[in-house]
This record gives structure tokens, C-alpha cells and sequence, in this order.
């Protein structure tokens, strides 16, 4: 994959790009090392198998380091921090700086507590960080806005949810991703992905991600997968994850049946990730560049 330079692509591009990406991980099988929280990491590292990656989980600071040396991305979600958890991520983090590995953070409830938010803007400032994925208050957060989490959910008030929020959501995303020199997904019921100079809005998912524990954890490690595939154009590496997370929620939803709950949901879900291939991903992409 190479990057796109043009100001604007049309549908056809942007979807044809989805499935490429997609089609790229799964032939390749990067190798994801996923520094991430002990709620979800089960369901991260399977999540990671079922778009066709592989996953590794450590957070010893003396096993990071090799860890991160065979891998090609490295995720950093400070969901469940302790001061282990903090210096494997830095340890990693140089070590994926020096090897010029994509690294993606998830600030998982910035602006709950000082040491999430401290450690969140810590990463970013002290790491070439090609991704951020969070909420819209978690990335508020990151960006020194005033943002009222409600624990490790965005907050109502922040979440995109109309036509009306659209345009300032990617305008805020833009101006975010230029000031960390990142590219940045903020997920919520309509994502925002983003760098610099472009943004595109996804309206794909199911409102039954946000009732399962994990479903922002999985995502930021399939973005893992797609960002060691990025070669120098994250924007759409990253959208094509979102994409595919969004589209297995509506999979997943669809298969709902009477008697069927969360649990039932989240295990539909993890098919889905799996069965969705690059053509399924480019009909159902519900995707468009916000200018």
C-alpha cells in the first residue's frame, strides 16, 4: 500500500482501499504485540487471530523489549495500570521507536484520574505514536480540553451522534492529529478517523458494542495488525480497521435472535471479525470523507 496524496477519493477509492488493507493483513499475518488491560486481553488476542494477525501479550519491563523486537506494531492500552505496566510500555515503546514499528495508544479513561491522564500524554509526547484510538473524551482529554469521563466511557455530551456534530468532530480530529503528528480514530456511534490533512466519518456498528466490556480494547488491537501494514499511510489503515469493527457489529447484530443477549452478541462478534473478508468489507463500509 502506498499513500494517497490527493486532497479528496472518491467512495470507489476509499472503498477499494478497505479491502486491500484487509485482504494485506490477512496474507501477511503481522505479528501484534499487545501491551493492554487484564479485563480484555483474552478477548484482544482473539480478536487479533480473527482478522488474521497474531497476537503477543507481555508487560514484564524485562520481557518487553525482545517481545518487541520480533513483532512488527505494538499497542499500549492503559486501561488497568500499575507501575509494571507503565515502564514495560515505555521499555517497549523505545524499543519500537528504535525499529521504526507502528505504535498505537488507546488512552482507555483519560481525564478519570491523573495517572491515566499523566501517563497517556506521556506516551504520546515521548513516542512517535502513528495512532491514537479512544472516545471523544478520552482524546479531549489527551488534547488538554476540559472532558467529564464517565469511568472508561465517553462521556454524552462528547459523543458524535448527529449530521450537526460531524463537522466539527473531524475538525477537532484534524487539528489533534497535527498537533501530535499522529493519525487518530475516535470511536463512538459515528467514528471519526483522521490525520493532518484528511478526515473521514464511519457510520458502521452496533449500539451492542457499547454494552460488552472490550469491544474498544479489540479494536485498538486489530488497528495494531493494520497499522504494521500502513506503509506510510495510517489514515486509511486505520479507517479500514474501524471499518471492519463496525461492520462485524452490524454482522453480529443481525444474527440476534429472541432469547439472545450481550453474550451471545459478543460471541457473534468474534465470528464475525473472523468471516468478514476484503470484498464483504468494501460493499458494507457505510464510510465518507468529510471535507
Amino acid at each position: 500500500m502506498t499513500a494517497n496524496n490527493s486532497a479528496y477519493q472518491t467512495a470507489s477509492e476509499i472503498t477499494e482501499s478497505i479491502k486491500a488493507f484487509a485482504d494485506d493483513v490477512r496474507a501477511t499475518t503481522p505479528l501484534v504485540h499487545c501491551i493492554t488491560n487484564y479485563v480484555t486481553v483474552e478477548s484482544c488476542a482473539n480478536a487479533v487471530l480473527a482478522v488474521g494477525a497474531s497476537p503477543i501479550m507481555s508487560d514484564e519491563p524485562a520481557d518487553v523489549v525482545d517481545i518487541t523486537s520480533i513483532c512488527n506494531a505494538l499497542v499500549l492500552n492503559i486501561g488497568t495500570l500499575n507501575m509494571q505496566t507503565i515502564a514495560g510500555m515505555k521499555a517497549a515503546g523505545a524499543r519500537a521507536a528504535e525499529l521504526e514499528h507502528a505504535i498505537v495508544l488507546d488512552p482507555v479513561g483519560a481525564g478519570a484520574s491523573t495517572l491515566r491522564t499523566q501517563t497517556a500524554g506521556e506516551l504520546l509526547d515521548s513516542l512517535p505514536v502513528a495512532l491514537v484510538r479512544g472516545n471523544m473524551s478520552e482524546v479531549k482529554a489527551l488534547a488538554g480540553q476540559a472532558a467529564a469521563t464517565q469511568g472508561v466511557d465517553v462521556n454524552p455530551a462528547d459523543a458524535v451522534t448527529s449530521e450537526e456534530d460531524i463537522a466539527e468532530a473531524a475538525a477537532f480530529a484534524r487539528d489533534f492529529a497535527a498537533k501530535a503528528n499522529c493519525a487518530v480514530a475516535i470511536t463512538g456511534p459515528i467514528d471519526i478517523v483522521a490525520d493532518a490533512n484528511r478526515a473521514f466519518a464511519v457510520r458502521n456498528g452496533s449500539a451492542f458494542q457499547g454494552r460488552i466490556t472490550g469491544s474498544g480494547c479489540m479494536l485498538s488491537a486489530i488497528t495494531g495488525a493494520y497499522m504494521a501494514r500502513a506503509n506510510g499511510n495510517a489514515v486509511e489503515a486505520a479507517l479500514a480497521a474501524v471499518v471492519h469493527m463496525g461492520a462485524a457489529g452490524q454482522a453480529a447484530q443481525a444474527r440476534m435472535k429472541e432469547g439472545d443477549g450481550t453474550g451471545s452478541f459478543h460471541t457473534y462478534l468474534m465470528d464475525a471479525l473472523s468471516l468478514l473478508e476484503g470484498d464483504d468489507l468494501a460493499k458494507a463500509a457505510l464510510v465518507e470523507e468529510v471535507r
